[in-house]
């Protein structure tokens, strides 16, 4: 069952044997990822069930701009509406695309536990219009939502995976003939959105014998030609690794950073990046504005709910990088982005006070990576 902890690994197919990142019949990082170990993991458990702080979720409700298929229709091209954590929405060429698509109430095997949703979704997955391709970027239940998958695969043209990826959904019933699965450096072009699978570091697996049997990846998005070529980067779920300048070099400038920040902590330095990271991988892969994803829906660590946006905001400002952060549902020009208005302080009205100063002292410099 897609649901369960004993979730089987995906079936390996003849292509995850000539990927470089695929050995002893697992995926792997480009270096080798620190790990917990036994001891430690249960460490971390206990803190999870006794130690989380108040302030990890929020006091007050999370603003929420509603969105109907009527507005998604009206809205110019090259728009943006981010629906929650890594969820976000995009209008390309006049097709609508989604990422890591995660509209249940809890990102979990089970829906009567585990974390849960801040907010509603801005918009229902019955109310979105047809959606040309929906692009994931690993298997974790914060980015792969079963139900979600279910209720989207007759509306949804193609799925773009990493490796391994695009099994599960066949599993799950996905006609095949929608699904295309990619190793790191390969891509297609759709409706003139060109699309690239980048490295990443993290991890994957649903259950207690699955892990790594799926590839993980961050992703290039590629519109248009010449002046009004758009190019977009997608980290997915990431520590802190070389591979960003490796991006930067083949792809970049890119004109908008979609970069996790947030469910860090220092016992998992390796597979989530802390925003001075965030930052630090922004500016390796030669991005523009920067928008922060991977926070503000669910409760995935221990740091307080409103610091990744408070941390980023004085870090972009004292680096003089331009800041995205748009309320849930708000919709985006991706040619000109609104700056951040700071929304979670009035959700939070001491949020500034917490960690005023921490830009200056925190921010990278030149080569400090």
């Amino acid at each position: 069952m897609a649901y369960s902890l004993f979730s089987r690994a995906a079936q390996p197919v003849a292509a995850y044997e000539q990927s470089p990142q695929f050995a002893g019949g697992k995926f792997r990082n480009a270096a080798p990822r620190h790990a917990l170990g036994a001891l430690k993991t249960l460490q971390v458990m206990w803190r999870f069930a006794t130690g989380k702080p108040d302030d990890s979720v929020p006091r007050e409700p999370v603003p929420v701009y509603a969105v109907m298929r009527s507005d998604l229709l009206a809205a110019p091209d090259l728009s943006l509406w981010r629906l929650g954590h890594s969820t976000l929405l995009f209008k390309i060429n006049g097709q609508f695309w989604l990422t890591d698509p995660v509209f249940s109430e809890r990102a979990s095997p089970f829906q009567f536990m585990g974390p849960k949703r801040f907010h509603a979704p801005p918009i229902t997955i019955d109310e979105l219009p047809p959606i040309t391709g929906v692009v994931l970027s690993h298997d974790h239940y914060d980015h792969l939502d079963y139900a979600a998958i279910q209720k989207l695969a007759p509306k949804v043209e193609h799925f773009i995976t990493p490796l391994g990826v695009g099994d599960r959904l066949i599993g799950w019933g996905v006609p095949a003939a929608k699904v295309q699965q990619f190793d790191w450096w390969q891509g297609t072009t759709i409706g003139g959105l060109q699309l690239v699978a980048a490295p990443a570091q993290h991890f994957s697996g649903r259950g207690l014998s699955d892990g790594n049997s799926t590839l993980w990846a961050s992703w290039v998005l590629i519109a248009g030609q010449g002046a009004d070529q758009m190019r977009i980067f997608f980290s997915g779920d990431t520590g802190y690794f070389d591979g960003f300048k490796a991006i930067g070099e083949r792809f970049g400038p890119f004109d908008l950073t979609l970069i996790e920040t947030g469910a860090y902590n220092a016992d998992w330095p390796d597979i989530h990046m802390h925003p001075e990271e965030s930052l630090q991988a922004h500016l390796d892969v030669q991005g523009r504005h920067l928008f922060p994803i991977h926070n503000g829906t669910f409760d995935l660590s221990l740091h307080p709910w409103v610091e990744p946006f408070e941390r980023i905001t004085a870090l972009a400002a004292a680096a003089q990088v331009p800041l995205v952060a748009p309320i849930m549902g708000e919709r985006l020009d991706i040619r000109a982005p609104a700056l951040s208005t700071h929304w979670w302080r009035k959700v939070e009205p001491q949020a500034v006070v917490q960690t005023e100063g921490l830009g200056t002292a925190l921010a990278p410099q030149p080569g400090a990576w």
